[in-house]
């Protein structure tokens, strides 16, 4: 009778020793992050790597240029991957926003397509020409077409617009579109200047664009980067998810994403 009770009495402690161990355990730290729905596998990876780090990442996937900055700046997400550095200083300066960069992810390079011609040659005059509407990406098409010879711009100005333009030989019809439209925009006019996510989200494949963007030292601000609210930008678990991304795992995928027409930009000097 008496070893029934200490055994009981070992039984119970054990128990509520058991209880008391579950009920420390911690939980894993929730991070929402705001991505480009073609990446969704890339962040898959680092969802992966990240929870043997105590964090649980939930991708939330956008489908414009405009929504994942509009959900960070409201608290709605933690981070987003998906724009560059010019067009988040953009951002910033239109919207009064205090978002910044915690860690560079990959540099995609813009490209002329055509469901009309094979060749920037074949332009005729009065051509439509389907560009990005944002400041940043729109000035950066018009760049693609200078640096084709097709147009020629102001130089004296960082970020041109359409009113920048010096010499329009082929008097060219500009149609400012949202940078996620300028895809399904083929069939409506003669060449679309497309961001490389957007491509690739639209299938377009890259090596059938008509122009590519060089890539070069100059194309630094276009590096695409983690972005978060600049009261969190110390913030170690989202650092833990900048680490997680920029490794080979990643970078595999991204090669198996992409192919050539994304190039992990963390280690890369961009001779």
């Amino acid at each position: 009778m008496k070893f029934k009770k200490v055994f009981l009495l070992v039984f119970t402690a054990l128990f509520i020793f058991v209880l008391a161990g579950c009920g420390n355990q911690k939980k894993d730290t929730t991070v929402k992050v705001g991505i480009n729905n073609s990446d969704t596998e890339i962040w898959k990876v680092v969802k992966k790597k990240v929870k043997k780090e105590g964090i649980d990442l939930k991708i939330v996937e956008f489908s414009d240029y405009n929504q994942p900055n509009t959900a960070l700046a409201q608290g709605e997400i933690d981070m987003n991957a998906y724009q560059h550095r010019y067009f988040l200083d953009s951002w910033n300066k239109s919207h009064h926003t205090n978002l910044v960069p915690i860690g560079d992810t990959v540099i995609q390079p813009m490209a002329a397509f055509s469901h009309k011609i094979t060749s920037l040659d074949q332009l005729k005059s009065g051509a439509k020409v389907a560009i990005p509407n944002d400041a940043s990406n729109g000035g950066r098409a018009l760049q693609l077409l200078e640096s084709a010879g097709i147009i020629k711009l102001d130089d004296s100005v960082k970020m041109p617009t359409t009113k920048n333009i010096k010499s329009n030989k082929l008097n060219l019809k500009f149609t400012p579109l949202d940078a996620a439209q300028t895809a399904r925009s083929l069939d409506d006019v003669d060449v679309a200047i497309v961001n490389g996510n957007v491509a690739s989200d639209a299938k377009l494949d890259p090596n059938k664009a008509i122009y590519t963007e060089k890539v070069n030292a100059k194309s630094k601000p276009w590096i695409n980067i983690i972005v978060v609210d600049k009261k969190n930008k110390d913030n170690k678990d989202y650092k833990k998810v900048v680490k997680a991304f920029q490794t080979k795992a990643v970078a595999k995928e991204i090669k198996k994403v992409y192919g050539g027409s994304a190039i992990p930009a963390w280690n890369n000097d961009l001779k």
